[in-house]
């Protein structure tokens, strides 16, 4: 952190003023720009657009990312719309890296450029190099994890869905049956994946995933039942609101399925995490014991349907309340960071899409930790 001290206040004492001199007063937007673009450095990240020398150069890939940056910082809801912005506000233009209006690529480009990027999955690079830099040797008091819909513009994918194993028993079945042999199957297939999850590696439980659009159901805090088409965000994160780590799946996978992998992100990036909060979905042994495995003490809110009326002890209760922190993460990114505009196709391109704002939140927050 004693960097990351350094260079808010070189940003503060010196990048600042020089800007405002050279392309004029800097709106608020335009700060955090700054401050997200200086700690990233995109230019650091760019060794697979380098031109071979071989073809047609392609146009800046630097310039274009830190547009992107830009459209989820200025929650913007379409390229168009940045195209628009880039064009007509010219200090905006010159912080991405263009001097003219007639040098912006033109929006067949930037899609281009977006495509590279989620096919790298460069935005979840950047969000986990940020991560290491400066929370790497960290102490984490907690960490809280919590998923989100995101609705997707796209058609629901018919694989996902489970196959349902039907006995063969002679006579029709009535609904209440059928009911039953459902919910069996679906719990079946759940506590196979969290029984197999600890003894695999990230990469696998990543693998085993869905993460194509579907359709989704979630209770809201007033106890009713929300539905959605499209993914699930599960994000974790820590003291400070900063997120350490988030992956997508389909919107139909039940949150716990998502908690061993995301734990392990997390694990991957960050120094010692003493408390992981979770509200009663994550409530599995599973995930109670890979916690531990981890150093961690679990801290879940016990699930009222197991049967057993349990509470957590008053100490627990007590830390436990700071797991709102990663809901304040989930309404952020809706409420100004884009995750509203999901207008790409495809888990890979909206998982990148959403990233540019987990950066964006990721930089503030480390920031606002030393004001």
């Amino acid at each position: 952190m004693s960097n990351l001290s350094g260079t808010f206040n070189s940003i503060q004492k010196w990048l600042f003023p020089a800007l405002e001199e050279e392309i004029g007063k800097l709106t608020s937007k335009q700060h955090e720009l700054i401050l997200v673009l200086e700690l990233v450095r995109p230019e650091r990240f760019m060794m697979p657009f380098q031109w071979s020398g071989k073809g047609r150069p392609p146009q800046e890939r630097r310039h274009m990312l830190k547009a992107f940056i830009a459209k989820n910082i200025y929650d913007l809801p379409t390229t168009k719309v940045l195209l628009e912005n880039l064009k007509t506000s010219p200090s905006l233009r010159r912080l991405c890296g263009w001097e003219y209006p007639g040098q912006i690529p033109s929006e067949a480009t930037f899609s281009r450029a977006f495509k590279d990027f989620a096919e790298l999955n460069l935005p979840d690079l950047i969000h986990r190099t940020l991560i290491k830099e400066h929370l790497g040797t960290r102490i984490i008091g907690h960490s809280s994890l919590d998923s989100t819909a995101i609705k997707g513009r796209e058609k629901a994918c018919r694989k996902n869905t489970p196959a349902k194993k039907i006995r063969k028993k002679r006579g029709r079945k009535s609904n209440a049956e059928k009911a039953v042999m459902a919910a069996e199957a679906q719990t079946e297939i759940k506590t196979r994946r969290l029984e197999l999850q600890p003894e695999r590696s990230l990469q696998d439980n990543l693998a085993d995933l869905p993460v194509e659009c579907d359709w989704g159901g979630k209770q809201n805090s007033q106890g009713k039942y929300e539905y959605w088409k499209g993914y699930k965000l599960h994000i974790s994160t820590g003291d400070g609101g900063i997120p350490l780590s988030a992956l997508l799946t389909s919107a139909s996978p039940h949150d716990s399925q998502a908690a061993i992998p995301l734990m392990q992100k997390t694990e991957a990036v960050v120094g010692q995490i003493f408390y992981d909060l979770a509200d009663s979905a994550y409530d599995a042994p599973e995930i109670h014991a890979f916690s531990r495995s981890l150093g961690h003490v679990p801290v879940i809110d016990p699930n009222k349907r197991r049967g057993v009326a349990t509470e957590l002890d008053p100490a627990k209760k007590i830390r436990f309340r700071g797991r709102t922190v990663v809901e304040r993460t989930n309404s952020e990114l809706k409420d100004n960071y884009g995750g509203r505009h999901i207008r790409v196709k495809g888990p890979a391109k909206v998982f990148c899409h959403l990233m540019f704002g987990i950066i964006a939140i990721a930089v503030k927050q480390l920031f606002n930790m030393l004001c």
